[in-house]
């Protein structure tokens, strides 16, 4: 053995028993001090509680203007000027367009003043009938072609009144599809733009006839109750709901034989241009009242292939888990056909957390404070 490793043995021994001797078998202290244990975790419950629900439902639908109107031209010419901003609002009656109008201007002179020369030859003619000096023929003559000079006059000056193109309803205008100097109207009426009224807007959506039925029957047995509220809610692609309710404003009679659905229609406020004619929504609607219905949030309950549970907080403040079935929505909420009888404390937030069997703290869930950690869809169990 080299004689510089000799010293190296003693030190190995002596640091051997140090650790030995020092309480490294001992547990590590907790946060609370030595041997103390940890908390167990808080969790967000609801005491499900037994009571009046409207049910929702939620369907899906596309938003369309109130009303639209095409900005056409109605007689031949040049466009000269564009009297609007694109994407903005503009009023009933206001100018859109300028066409030239100096050959309209023209021949509505000249039929005025062929109107004039007609009617000085009628009044030249009354006296003189009067002493057969001009034949009633003639008079009846004179009369019809003042007639005719005056109906050309109306549509010389209609046409002249034309070539100022004006807006037909208030609203959002797009873009211009024709620019200054292109040459409209034809043999057709060119379109030039078009207006679309927001404020307020319409929603379509259909309802499976199917559903329809299966309510109307709910409320023929009594186990259901024909609610009495109009209001729908609007919720908009990212979830979020629409400050703003609605009211259903139009209901087909009729099912459709294609789709097997009715046609409805619910219209919205809109005076901050949020809605846009073409968005894809959903429509929250109420369909009829139930009595004595348990509902609790919709995040609250999960699923597994063995159908749909929630978690709650039971005896000894351990996690249980209780197979529930949902029996229709109420607004965000699910309205619980079986499986709790009112009473049992809910976990809502926290499911991370709570394990079936684990020990936790429940304390009251507030609404009104952001989910953390939202719960994932439960996967389906591995198969043996």
């Amino acid at each position: 053995m080299p004689a510089f490793t000799k010293p190296l043995i003693p030190a190995l021994f002596l640091l051997a028993l140090t650790a030995g001797c020092s309480g490294g078998d001992k547990p590590a202290a907790g946060p609370g001090g030595p041997g103390a244990a940890m908390p167990p975790p808080e969790v967000d419950v609801i005491t499900a509680t037994s009571g009046k629900a409207t049910l929702t439902q939620d369907l899906p639908g596309r938003l369309q203007a109130y009303r639209t109107a095409q900005v056409r031209a109605r007689v031949e010419g040049v466009i000269e000027k564009r009297l609007f901003q694109e994407g903005s609002e503009v009023k009933a009656g206001a100018s859109l367009f300028q066409i030239d109008a100096r050959t309209f201007k023209t021949a509505a002179e000249s039929a005025r003043a062929d109107l004039a020369i007609a009617m000085q030859t009628v009044e030249r003619y009354k006296p003189l009938l009067k002493i057969n000096a001009v034949s009633q023929q003639d008079f009846d003559l004179a009369a019809a072609k003042a007639m005719q000079a005056e109906a050309a006059l109306t549509r010389a000056e209609e046409s002249l009144e034309n070539a100022s193109v004006p807006a037909a309803i208030s609203g959002h205008i797009g873009r211009a599809l024709v620019t200054e100097g292109a040459f409209v109207g034809k043999g057709e009426a060119t379109l030039l733009a078009t207006i679309e009224q927001l404020d307020p807007i319409y929603a379509n959506f259909t309802q499976s006839g199917a559903d329809l039925l299966r309510l109307r029957q709910a409320v023929k047995a009594g186990s259901l109750k024909r609610t009495e509220s109009a209001k729908v809610e609007l919720l908009l692609e990212d979830g979020s709901v629409y400050p703003q309710p609605g009211r259903i404003f139009f209901t087909d009679l009729a099912v459709d034989p294609g789709t097997g659905s009715v046609s409805l229609r619910a219209e919205f406020p809109n005076s901050k241009r949020d809605l846009l004619p073409g968005m894809f929504v959903r429509i929250r609607f109420p369909e009829a009242d139930a009595e004595n219905a348990i509902k609790i949030p919709q995040r609250a309950v999960q699923g597994n292939p063995q159908g749909q549970f929630v978690l709650v907080v039971g005896a000894e403040s351990k996690v249980t888990p209780l197979p529930v079935k949902t029996g229709g929505m109420a607004g965000g909420d699910f309205i619980i056909a079986e499986g709790l009888k009112g009473g049992e404390q809910v976990i809502v937030n926290g499911l991370q957390k709570a394990r079936p069997g684990t020990v936790v703290k429940p304390v009251p869930w507030d609404a009104s404070a952001p989910l953390l950690n939202p719960p994932t869809a439960a996967k389906p169990a591995e198969k043996k």
